[in-house]
């Protein structure tokens, strides 16, 4: 058997191949609107003597707002005296989970386009590539799930630890003391959703291209080969 690299273009004109190269692309995505992210909020702290004073607070990848400062030190504000206070929430495991997957797909893919493309005829005259295959797909296509769950529901954390109401139960001097909190300037998330879109929708590519490369598997052609033709009838064995 020849083993030799084939470069060969005609796989990605089928739809194992094909569907392959958008895996490919949608991993990108995924990571790549997640990982980058960095954004601002502006508070705008209302004092009951009608001044006005504000705090910034930035937060980025990977999320560890705990760690993330609202007010540093021990200072005056609305002439009350405030220590120094962080965000509440740490969304970093489901995050990092998100986008670690994201790049495990991103760098298997082009793994599996390599053999595609250039090894296919080996691919195709052993039993092992295309099991192997069909295993590590349907094993990402429920890992997408779960970090796509997971990241979807610390992205809502983010939402509310960084908006009016969870700034406003965080600092001590919002609760009460004649001081209005609320965020007037807000950090846009739109490609924090986007992510989450694109975790779902790589479950089920990957979903779909599980089934092309299951057809490729022995399992797929022993089911179709036990099978009688049509017209074909069973002879009796003779007694």
């Amino acid at each position: 058997m020849m083993t030799g690299f084939r470069l060969n273009l005609s796989p990605l004109k089928e739809p194992l191949g094909f569907v392959k190269l958008v895996e490919w692309l949608t991993a990108i995505f995924a990571f790549g609107s997640c990982g980058g992210f960095s954004g601002r909020n502006i508070i705008s702290l209302f004092c009951g003597d009608g001044r006005n004073e504000t705090l910034n607070a930035n937060f980025h990848y990977p999320f560890r707002l705990s760690q993330v400062p609202l007010i540093e030190g021990n200072t005056t504000i609305c002439n009350h005296s405030v220590m120094a206070t962080h965000m509440v929430g740490d969304s970093a495991s489901s995050s990092e989970f998100f986008v670690g997957v994201a790049i495990i797909c991103f760098l298997y893919s082009m793994v599996a386009l390599l053999v595609y493309l250039g090894y296919m005829h080996v691919y195709k005259d052993s039993d092992f590539g295309p099991i192997f295959d069909f295993v590590i797909t349907a094993a990402l296509v429920f890992l997408w799930l779960v970090c796509s769950s997971a990241w979807a529901k610390g992205l809502q954390n983010v939402k509310y630890a960084t908006d009016t109401e969870g700034i406003s139960s965080t600092v001590a001097l919002c609760k009460g003391n004649n001081v209005t909190c609320e965020v007037t300037e807000f950090a846009s998330m739109r490609t924090l959703n986007i992510s989450v879109v694109f975790g779902y929708l790589n479950m089920f590519v990957w979903a779909g291209n599980a089934w092309f490369v299951y057809k490729e598997t022995r399992w797929h052609s022993q089911k179709f080969s036990s099978q009688p033709g049509p017209g074909r009838q069973q002879v009796p064995a003779p007694i």
